[in-house]
């Protein structure tokens, strides 16, 4: 998988992680909140990713 060099991750569990390097391989990835009012990175989380 290609890494993009926008997208940091160390997901390695997350089919889209680019294995060679701490990067992840989608073009975009979207964002969701997991609280209705997003305060703290822990209100948030990856919604593109998949189990490997």
């Amino acid at each position: 998988m290609k890494a993009n060099r926008s997208i940091g991750c160390s997901v390695t569990e997350c089919r889209y992680h680019a294995k060679s390097e701490p990067m992840c391989s989608l073009e975009n990835i979207q964002v969701s909140k997991k609280t209705s009012t997003a305060v703290s990175e822990r209100d948030t989380e990856c919604a593109s990713f998949e189990k490997e």
